[in-house]
């Protein structure tokens, strides 16, 4: 019977939660709720100079935006804690014994300045084989405790070891390349590989996923578990995100923390169907609720090349999605959005909700919709410029009057009355459509593109229709006048 799932997330809190963690937060989360697992959160901070709970802080809120729970870790607490690594050195101190006292790590006293001559002298040598530091202190026992000291892992001098990796299948390294590295510090601190392993082994990881920039690490780190005699976990290493240049995924490629995604208006599960994607698959599906990406996640369909950012087909992801949300959610999405365009309107009026279905085929990002709402709810609809002078001529006042009076007398005020009632006026007049369309499009939204003409009239409803119908057909009597005493 094999043993419960349980994976983790470990960032360095050092900065904003960059995309491609996000991505390796994803598919650990969705591996544990797959098999009903536990999905762990914890903050590797023993960088005390890069560190900073502003850092912690983004991350956790990026985490709870993206609807990425954690069973276990910061806030939530648990049976394996403390989480944060700045708070477990009497934990890492107390292995690192172990190690010793089992002959797997010793004290190392070499100085910084004997470690550099040995690189150096290596170096005259003019061989092209790294450098591998020997300590002194390797066998000996004679070092006191209580003077400055690492403690390093005392590496096989020969054999290798062999790990299979989920994405990439078995990898082989010889012992004799690794040298006899650091555990912890003269300062105490652990080392990345000691105390993530310190952590995983007491908190009962059985996969570690992460960027395969790390497959480095995991030879040292697999002999660390076998020394501590504790199971070894699976190991899933994931290529990276590039840009669409192919160079690794930064600034300049676009948005890179989860927190700029948020605030341009993207939608959590739009964000993580996109990172989902790049790098795994299933057939040619490009759109996944999150239900279907925990139904279908493996790591077996997860791709051993780069994966490369594609703005284009990340925005299609995301007006996916948002197509797919109720009008009343999108509506209290929106809501903060029109606000900053200085429209205070409330998630439940009854112009957003009505005007929704017409608009969300309209928008990709929550910004979209403040946008396509704003002449629904705005007194006086911000004009275009360009298209009032072009479609709001003297010959289109009489239509727009006409369009009023129709308008006003329509029972009931719905598409269906207006379309025939304007098509029956059309024919009578001898005009065709597009005669009267644009026109009127400008009067009722300020804008040369909107949604179909009846739609936008029923929204707005009546009194709002007739009166910027008139106020349109006035402004375009002036441009009359202004015409004529040209």
């Amino acid at each position: 019977m094999s043993s419960p799932v349980r994976v983790r997330f470990a960032p360095s809190p050092s900065g904003y939660l960059h995309i491609g963690g996000v991505r390796t937060a994803l598919y650990s989360w969705l591996w544990a709720r797959k098999h009903g697992g536990t999905f762990v959160l914890r903050i590797e901070d023993t960088d005390a100079e890069r560190s900073t709970q502003e850092s912690v802080d983004v991350i956790l809120d990026s985490m709870r935006w993206l609807g990425l729970d954690w069973d276990e870790g910061p806030d939530v607490g648990g049976p394996n804690g403390p989480y944060r690594q700045s708070e477990r050195l009497d934990v890492y101190k107390e292995y690192a014994e172990k190690l010793i006292a089992s002959g797997h790590a010793y004290r190392c006293y070499a100085t910084k300045e004997e470690i550099q001559a040995a690189r150096d002298a290596h170096a005259a040598t003019g061989t092209k084989d790294g450098f591998v530091f020997e300590s002194p202190w390797r066998e000996r026992t004679d070092g006191d405790p209580s003077e400055p000291h690492s403690v390093r892992f005392k590496t096989p001098r020969e054999g290798s070891t062999t790990f299979v990796d989920q994405i990439r299948g078995p990898i082989e390294v010889a012992h004799e390349t690794i040298q006899d590295f650091i555990l912890l510090r003269n300062t105490g601190l652990p080392l990345y590989n000691f105390g993530c392993v310190v952590d995983d082994v007491t908190m009962g990881i059985t996969l570690v996923a992460r960027g395969d920039d790390h497959i480095i690490n995991t030879t040292p780190q697999v002999l660390i578990y076998e020394a501590l005699g504790a199971p070894v976990p699976d190991f899933a290493h994931l290529p990276m995100v590039l840009g669409p240049d192919g160079k690794r995924f930064s600034k300049r490629h676009g948005a890179v923390s989860v927190t700029e995604y948020r605030d341009l208006g993207y939608l959590p599960d739009a964000v993580l169907n996109y990172l989902a994607r790049l790098g795994w698959g299933h057939g040619d599906q490009e759109v996944f609720t999150r239900a279907e990406l925990v139904e279908h996640f493996d790591w077996a369909h997860c791709g051993k090349q780069a994966g490369k950012y594609d703005p284009k087909k990340f925005l299609f992801v995301q007006a996916e999605h948002l197509r797919m949300q109720p009008d009343a959610t999108l509506a209290a999405l929106a809501q903060p959005f029109l606000a900053a365009r200085g429209l205070d309107v409330a998630a439940d009026d009854a112009r957003v909700l009505a005007a929704m279905p017409y608009i969300k085929p309209r928008s990709t990002l929550i910004p979209d919709l403040a946008e396509n709402l704003d002449y629904f709810v705005r007194d006086v609809p911000e004009q275009d410029e360009k298209a009032a002078k072009k479609f709001l001529k003297p010959d289109a006042a009489p239509h727009l009057r006409a369009l009023a009076e129709l308008a006003q007398q329509a029972q009931p005020f719905d598409q269906a009355t207006l379309d025939a009632a304007v098509t029956a006026w059309l024919e009578t007049e001898g005009l065709a459509m597009k005669n009267v369309a644009q026109p009127a499009r400008v009067a009722l939204s300020g804008r040369s593109a909107s949604p179909g003409l009846f739609e936008v009239m029923e929204v707005l409803g009546r009194e709002v229709s007739v009166r910027r119908l008139l106020a349109a057909a006035e402004q375009a009597a002036q441009a009359e006048s202004a015409g004529a005493g040209a």
